[in-house]
């Protein structure tokens, strides 16, 4: 598959500030997570991707299209949820819906039926015809993506979807982000302070520091690869334990011992977990815990903020909490 976002030497400079400096990645998640404590330019890079600010160097491209060269274009094929209410209190949901499909390129009547269609999705449908000004915080969370999705866009663009909302709500937000994921029509672009819901939705992360690339990471893959990756605890049994440890050692593994029988071991792809509990009974040695370890995004995340802070491309490994910026 071809890049979704592709960003190439990408600077962007807000008054006599440089906001983005230099960022590259080529980004191809059907969920892209984009996080970064305050003022790490979340906020102006989905700016940048809307055409909001032009940058003074470099490129932003979008399914290959250069976003200051083929803007109106791009328009049409994204779909944009903000984190602030941007509302007309006195129109109804439908109608705001609708107005807002047409603004992004559909036929009047193709933009109504949309709109309908849009809030019933959403689980809005009961109340398309009362006034936005009436909306509780959740629905109007709705009411922003079902805006964003009416005029069937190729890429969403959600800033916070999950900001101020019940468990509930979130977990139905959450809900609908994953299937306009899964149906694979739809590329989407969550930003969020939420690592929670980053891990939740998206497989691929994009991680911001002070306007540069901390980290970018094919979630999906880290997680295939961590799966060689073991934590054990083993009985400690003297010389029973050394031979066990020296036998799944013969086996391929590496592997190492950090008292009381706690073992870490990595395990090549020709070896598997059943090898080992045979090892242990061959060894007389009791297995009393074993787990997969995988780094969680929050590790990952922390990486992120206390590496080296000198990555413009593909960055070093990837959050639970992270913070909304520029």
């Amino acid at each position: 598959m071809g890049a979704v976002i592709e960003l190439e030497n990408l600077e962007v400079r807000l008054g006599n500030r440089t906001i983005l400096d230099r960022l590259n990645g080529s980004l191809r998640g059907r969920c892209i997570g984009l996080l970064g404590p305050n003022g790490s330019g979340k906020s102006t890079l989905i700016n940048t991707l809307l055409g909001f600010y032009p940058p003074i160097a470099g490129a932003a491209r979008i399914f290959g299209k250069d976003v200051r060269t083929n803007l109106r274009e791009l328009r049409a094929m994204i779909g944009y949820m903000p984190e602030s209410d941007a509302f007309i209190a006195d129109m109804t949901g439908v109608h705001f819906v609708r107005y807002m499909a047409e603004i992004s390129g559909l036929p009047a009547s193709d933009a109504m039926e949309r709109a309908h269609e849009a809030f019933f999705y959403v689980g809005l449908g009961e109340a398309r015809y009362r006034k936005l000004g009436t909306y509780s915080l959740g629905m109007k969370q709705m009411a922003k993506l079902a805006q964003a999705l009416a005029h069937g866009p190729r890429l969403l663009l959600l800033d916070e979807p999950t900001n101020g909302l019940d468990p509930e709500a979130r977990k139905r937000m959450l809900h609908l982000v994953q299937e306009i994921r899964d149906t694979g029509e739809v590329n989407i672009l969550v930003s969020s302070h939420l690592l929670r819901d980053v891990e939740e939705c998206c497989d691929e992360v994009i991680i911001l520091k002070e306007g540069r690339i901390a980290a970018l990471c094919n979630l999906e893959e880290e997680r295939k690869s961590n799966l060689r990756f073991l934590e054990m605890e083993i009985s400690p049994n003297g010389d029973h334990s050394r031979s066990f440890v020296e036998s799944v050692q013969r086996l391929g593994c590496e592997c190492a011992s950090f008292g009381s029988g706690r073992l870490k071991v990595v395990m090549p792809e020709n070896v598997e977990v059943r090898q080992l509990y045979r090892l242990a009974g061959d060894h007389e040695v009791q297995i009393r815990r074993m787990n997969y370890r995988r780094d969680s995004l929050e590790d990952i995340f922390l990486k992120a903020m206390t590496g080296n802070q000198a990555s413009t491309g593909t960055p070093p490994p990837p959050p639970r909490s992270a913070h909304g910026g520029l």
